[in-house]
């Protein structure tokens, strides 16, 4: 879709990088999740709808984070607020950031993610971001302000993520309250925008991954239900 960017998501990509430069002793053992990451594989995928969001995603290896500096130190020297809810950041200019790990790393609990040295407030739990750890590529990320030239190199999550995350998301939320259309519009792009035999061999791989392969199958399972036809009730999200 031609035109410039919603001005919120050129706010919210300002945020990534923000968050980013938090995070630059990190990088290694972060992936970009959610709805930027998903744009950076689609763009629009022909929908005709702008890439719209508010906040900025990511996902924490916690085998491979560094003891020194501290997460929370780093966030907050760069001008973050941490929110009641672990994980949940805001950035110097107001824009959600929220910091996650996989729930099958995440050790004991049910909301925080236990990150030894780190504490249990810098971030929380999300069951299906697994996958993030398994498919993931390295991309560059501009700001989409033309006045900010700054940009970073990091590891993305790959589509077959990207789908087992958005599916598992909606399925945990489907009859509640909290269920979001754009989750499904962006489980419609990703699906749109990448190839079959990419697909084919990136889920291959995220079920051949202790790591990913229940979450995996769990989405595999799901995928016809939610949006195998013009009826299914994903789809009715969208439309």
């Amino acid at each position: 879709m031609s035109g410039e960017p919603d001005p919120l998501y050129v706010r919210a990509r300002a945020a990534l990088l923000d968050a980013t430069d938090a995070l630059a002793p990190f990088l290694d053992a972060t992936v970009l999740v959610g709805a930027q990451a998903v744009y950076l594989w689609t763009g629009d995928a022909g929908f005709g709808v702008a890439e719209y969001t508010t906040d900025a995603d990511f996902a924490f290896d916690p085998a491979a984070l560094p003891d020194s500096p501290l997460l929370e130190d780093a966030l907050l020297s760069h001008g973050f607020t941490l929110r009641r809810v672990p994980g949940a950041w805001l950035s110097p200019d107001g824009i959600p950031v929220d910091l996650m790990v996989p729930e099958e790393l995440a050790g004991a609990g049910t909301r925080a993610a236990r990150l030894g040295v780190h504490g249990k407030r810098v971030a929380r739990r999300a069951r299906g971001l697994e996958g993030a750890l398994v498919d993931r590529l390295r991309m560059s990320i501009s700001a989409l302000d033309p006045d900010d030239d700054r940009s970073v190199d990091m590891f993305v999550a790959g589509p077959a993520a990207l789908l087992v995350a958005k599916v598992t998301k909606i399925s945990e939320r489907l009859g509640g309250s909290r269920v979001i259309d754009k989750d499904a519009l962006d489980v419609l792009r990703l699906l749109q925008a990448t190839g079959t035999a990419v697909l084919a061999d990136r889920f291959a791989r995220l079920r051949q991954n202790q790591l990913s392969a229940t979450v995996t199958e769990e989405t595999i399972s799901q995928l016809d239900p939610l949006f195998g036809s013009s009826t299914a009730e994903g789809v009715a999200m969208v439309i």
